[in-house]
């Protein structure tokens, strides 16, 4: 059975959103979804729909859950030592979690861009090339083709295609966090998580990468952590605000910044705390 996303709304809000973008199609829905370290409760029964082709945004103070959540949505969390989950996480009707999914294949499928850029000490093309030679495409002419496409997508391609064998360490810092995006894009990926990816980038590359996050979810579904509430309004359809692991209120983002329905939601997005 699905969730629809009125109720999910309703069920994490107690039916007091006005706003429910019921005509959206989702690709990922959480259900009941707790996740433990060690002994200590990071996420408690978190449920939400996170819908195709559109950018979700996680706000909320640091520690709240955000980045964990994030991490459950293609079991990077499974690295982490003495963890546990509890709740189901379906990517267009598959049980992520299920013991037969490849969390390797769900990686694949769920990309990530991460807070500091983190390029491989290789060549620009080795960086992007790096997925598919994993998954075992190695034909030179195959590569060519996925680097070059996997460029252009993260709008590199134009300042870099003369310098493909040069060092990715020799690139500005929002280069680099570009073609990070490149290489996460170079698997193919339905799904594009970011975690804080221009918090660390001055304010022109920032907003290079606010305009590609906006081209991209014509492609992607786009999951964005980010401490940067006027990033959020920029940059989102739906905004999803966090709070001690807790979800406290999840809806289209005009109506989290404008008119939103918890007092907890409104304090924060006002900056009376956080």
């Amino acid at each position: 059975m699905q969730l629809s996303y009125a109720t999910t709304l309703e069920r994490n809000t107690a039916g007091e959103n006005e706003s429910s973008p019921g005509e959206l199609i989702p690709k990922i829905e959480v259900r009941n979804l707790s996740f433990f370290y060690d002994q200590t409760m990071a996420l408690d029964k978190i449920s939400m729909i996170i819908p195709k082709h559109r950018v979700t945004a996680l706000i909320g103070p640091s520690g709240c859950g955000k980045s964990t959540f994030l991490r459950t949505l293609n079991r990077m969390n499974e690295t982490i030592k003495n963890t546990r989950h509890e709740g189901e996480v379906f990517l267009e009707g598959m049980e992520i979690y299920d013991r037969q999914v490849d969390a390797v294949e769900i990686r694949k499928r769920v990309g990530m861009v991460f807070q500091k850029s983190n390029p491989f000490p290789k060549s620009i093309f080795e960086n992007a090339a790096y997925g598919p030679r994993i998954h075992g495409t190695n034909r030179k002419a195959e590569l060519s083709r996925i680097v070059e496409e996997s460029l252009r997508r993260a709008a590199l391609w134009d300042e870099v295609k003369e310098r493909l064998d040069q060092s990715a360490m020799d690139l500005s810092g929002g280069q680099q966090q570009r073609l990070c995006i490149a290489r996460a894009l170079a698997t193919n990926p339905e799904v594009l998580l970011m975690d804080e990816p221009a918090s660390a980038l001055d304010p022109a590359s920032t907003s290079r990468i606010e305009d590609l996050i906006f081209d991209l979810k014509k492609r992607y579904t786009i999951v964005i952590v980010t401490h940067n509430l006027q990033q959020a309004a920029r940059v989102s359809d739906l905004t999803a605000f966090f709070f001690e692991g807790r979800l406290i209120e999840f809806g289209e983002t005009n109506q989290i910044f404008t008119r939103p329905k918890k007092k907890k939601t409104e304090d924060y997005v006002t900056g009376r705390f956080g």
